[in-house]
């Protein structure tokens, strides 16, 4: 079974956390979120709020325990740029794109403890 949270609308660019993602795919749970709280990127914090999520999904439902899961699936999405203006000189002005993402991460019940419960 899979245990699954989302965050939209996360106030961080895609690409500084894809680049943390990226390091979380395919661990134990229970093991990203230890390895999440020593990363020096300010998006490993959203990740773990995301990871503690879909591991308390998962409680909820008593798929499995949370801490012996593996990380099937992790993306990022971008979702919609905030276009703000800064004024410059003489009249002109430049365009600050602030950017949005939308993180997913799917939790699945990991084989070696699927394969101990059937026995």
């Amino acid at each position: 079974m899979e245990s699954k949270a989302i965050l939209k609308y996360a106030r961080v660019s895609p690409r500084k956390v894809r680049r943390v993602i990226d390091l979380i795919r395919g661990k134990k749970a229970g093991d990203a979120l230890i390895s999440l709280k020593f990363f020096p990127h300010s998006s490993a914090k959203i990740i773990a709020k995301v990871l503690k999520s879909a591991m308390a999904n998962a409680e909820q439902k008593k798929v499995a325990d949370p801490d012996s899961m593996k990380v099937l699936k992790a993306f990022v999405d971008q979702g919609p740029t905030m276009k703000r203006m800064m004024t410059r000189a003489m009249g002109r002005a430049n365009i600050i794109k602030k950017r949005t993402s939308h993180i997913t991460l799917v939790l699945e019940e990991s084989r070696q403890q699927a394969v101990g419960s059937k026995q």
